[in-house]
């Protein structure tokens, strides 16, 4: 693996470790976060600190990750899914490390359809397929299809 330190007109790279084969287009911003050997990430998507994205992974574009999300290998993610990392969120908080990350893992082989929302502390099983515009309220088994608000 390699970093990457890029800060220009079209995106910003700081300490991301990238595998051989990535391919990150334009408008991507990424921080301290690691992506596999062969994964592709579209445009207009933020990695946060800390996410781990497996090998050959496609994360379309508008899609925001966060902090405490892992994707394993070979899974999808559609346009503009959206990731949650903080179940309870606060206003109230004087600092912004003042809460509880809730993590999430995505196994290997699942597809997350477009505009779904997938909440924090929740895994989606091995081979798994979200529905394009669910609301990932709890775990997915491995194999299952779901969908819906909230996904079932």
């Amino acid at each position: 693996m390699k970093t990457l330190n890029v800060r220009d007109s079209r995106q910003v790279l700081r300490n991301v470790k990238v595998g051989e084969g990535v391919r990150i287009w334009n408008w991507v911003n990424a921080y301290e976060c690691e992506i596999g050997d062969g994964s592709m990430i579209g445009t207009f998507v933020e990695l946060q600190s800390g996410v781990r994205i497996g090998r050959n992974c496609h994360v379309s574009s508008h899609t925001f990750i966060c902090e405490g999300v892992t994707l394993e290998d070979e899974v999808f993610v559609g346009h503009g899914v959206m990731f949650v990392n903080d179940n309870n969120p606060s206003g109230r908080s004087s600092h912004w490390n003042d809460w509880d990350l809730s993590r999430v893992v995505v196994k290997s082989g699942a597809a997350i359809g477009s505009n779904a929302t997938v909440l924090g502390g929740v895994t989606i099983g091995r081979d798994a397929t979200v529905g394009a515009g669910a609301v990932v309220t709890r775990d997915v088994p491995d194999g299952a299809t779901v969908m819906g608000v909230p996904a079932r």
